[in-house]
């Protein structure tokens, strides 16, 4: 089994007053700088992964999570790091690339998508969807709502759920240790399963430092949750970002820093070894999954 969490805008940073992860008690395992080397939680390990894929620029959101949920490196096909949503072109890589839609090509089934969305996203038209939106519906596969989350079947992006709650939807709040279990519990069920969390991209655009510290604790909480109550024996935990953002407060644009593609699991040194940039995470994932069905026929 392998869990991709997927983390937007978390690059490596230097230390000092404009990093939030510096001196930050209980960020481990997300408080990586540069030029250190870690002792990763539960004896992990980290690659240092390029985001800029060869194209001048900062790295963005819809090119870097188009590259990591396909493995095709997207900026360089359009020449360009390209924000926000997927355009057509990045849509048509996903619908022809998607991690999925790969998985059930080469018979690696169930697989999920662990995030809940509200109702509106069922109810109302879309002008712009996700790349984890655009590869789930390239598979065809079934999105989690909130009576999913409500059941205990689904974790939201904010995995603590004030955001629900503040919109007036009928939920409870969530400790990061419940939601890192019910995480774990989602992904035993599964042979791959995806969350994402973006709000870290959110608040480093905010330059907001105590806003980061309060998310970044809750969310090193979360993580080491979601580890804890996984058998890492049989389960394979990538944690991987698009672009760095949130680590340099001093300005509200993305990074060229590298990002951190932390790895846990039996399979874990071999996957560093395979991994240098964010076009490696699908096919890191592809060779571990169809490898073991290969193994089990």
């Amino acid at each position: 089994m392998v869990i991709l969490f997927f983390i937007d805008g978390l690059g490596i940073g230097t230390r000092g007053a404009f990093n939030p992860l510096d001196g930050l008690e209980g960020a481990e395992p997300l408080a990586v700088f540069q030029d250190e080397e870690p002792e990763v939680f539960l004896d992990g390990v980290l690659v240092r992964t390029d985001a800029t894929l060869g194209v001048e620029g900062r790295p963005q959101s819809a090119s870097g999570q188009t590259t990591i949920l396909t493995g095709i490196n997207a900026p360089a096909l359009l020449g360009y790091h390209k924000q926000g949503f997927p355009n057509k072109a990045l849509l048509e890589i996903i619908e022809e690339h998607s991690i999925f839609l790969q998985l059930k090509r080469a018979g690696v089934e169930p697989n999920t998508f662990a995030n809940a969305y509200t109702r509106r996203f069922f109810d109302e038209p879309q002008r712009w969807v996700s790349a984890t939106t655009a590869a789930m519906r390239a598979a065809g596969m079934r999105f989690r709502d909130l009576e999913d989350l409500r059941a205990g079947r689904a974790v939201f992006q904010d995995f603590t759920n004030r955001m629900l709650i503040e919109r007036g939807e009928d939920v409870t709040t969530r400790t990061p240790e419940e939601a890192g279990r019910i995480l774990a519990g989602i992904a035993r069920e599964h042979r791959f399963t995806l969350y994402e969390y973006f709000i870290t991209d959110k608040v480093g655009h905010l330059q907001d430092m105590e806003r980061a510290r309060s998310i970044l604790k809750a969310l090193a909480e979360f993580l080491r949750a979601l580890l804890s109550n996984v058998d890492l024996r049989r389960t394979t935990v990538i944690v991987t970002s698009d672009h760095g953002n949130i680590e340099d407060l001093s300005s509200r644009n993305h990074t060229l820093n590298k990002v951190p593609t932390l790895i846990w699991g039996a399979e874990r040194e071999r996957l560093a070894a395979r991994i240098n940039s964010l076009a490696d995470i699908t096919p890191a994932i592809l060779e571990t999954l169809a490898g073991q069905v290969t193994r089990t026929i």
